[in-house]
C-alpha cells in the first residue's frame, strides 16, 4: 500500500486534468461559441437564460484552474456545487433510481470536484508551488528541526 501512498500526486494529478478538462470543454462553448443555444437550453430546462453564463465561468475557468492546479479547493467546491445543482433542478425530477443513467455523468463530475476540494491539488501544481512556503511557516517546528 506505501507504493499506492507515493503515486498520490500522480492520482490528483490525473484527476484534476481530466475533470478539469471535461468542465472546461464544456464551458467554452457556453462563453464562446454556442452562447444562444445554450441559452435556450437552460430556459426549457427552467432556469433563466443568464444562468449560460455564470455556468459557463464555473466550468471554463473553474476547469482551467482544475488543470492548472491553482485555488484547486476553491475551484472545486464550485463545481461541485454547481453539478449538484443540475443533478437536483435537471435530472432527479426524471426519477431519482430508475433514471441514474441520466445523472450519473454529473455525479462523477461532482464527487471528483468535491474529492479535490477536500484533498487539494497535490504535489504537482501551481498550488503546491504558491502556498508551500505559507504552510510550512505556520507548522511548529518539531524539536529535531530546532538548531
Amino acid at each position: 500500500m506505501q507504493s499506492l501512498d507515493r503515486l498520490r500526486p500522480l492520482a490528483l494529478l490525473l484527476l484534476r486534468l481530466a475533470i478539469g478538462i471535461i468542465f472546461a470543454t464544456h464551458g467554452y462553448p457556453k462563453l464562446f461559441t454556442n452562447t444562444a443555444n445554450a441559452m435556450n437550453m437552460f430556459v426549457h430546462m427552467g432556469f433563466p437564460s443568464y444562468f449560460v453564463y455564470i455556468a459557463g465561468v464555473f466550468e471554463f475557468f473553474g476547469g482551467l484552474m482544475l488543470i492548472l492546479g491553482l485555488f484547486t479547493r476553491v475551484a472545486g467546491i464550485l463545481l461541485a456545487g454547481e453539478m449538484a445543482v443540475a443533478i437536483w433542478r435537471v435530472h432527479l425530477p426524471m426519477g431519482p433510481i430508475t433514471a441514474v443513467h441520466n445523472y450519473e455523468f454529473p455525479l462523477a463530475l461532482a464527487v471528483g470536484s468535491f474529492a479535490l476540494a477536500c484533498f487539494g491539488a497535490g504535489f504537482i501544481s501551481i498550488d503546491a508551488l504558491v502556498f508551500r512556503n505559507g504552510a510550512k511557516s505556520s507548522r511548529k517546528p518539531r524539536p529535531k528541526d530546532r538548531d
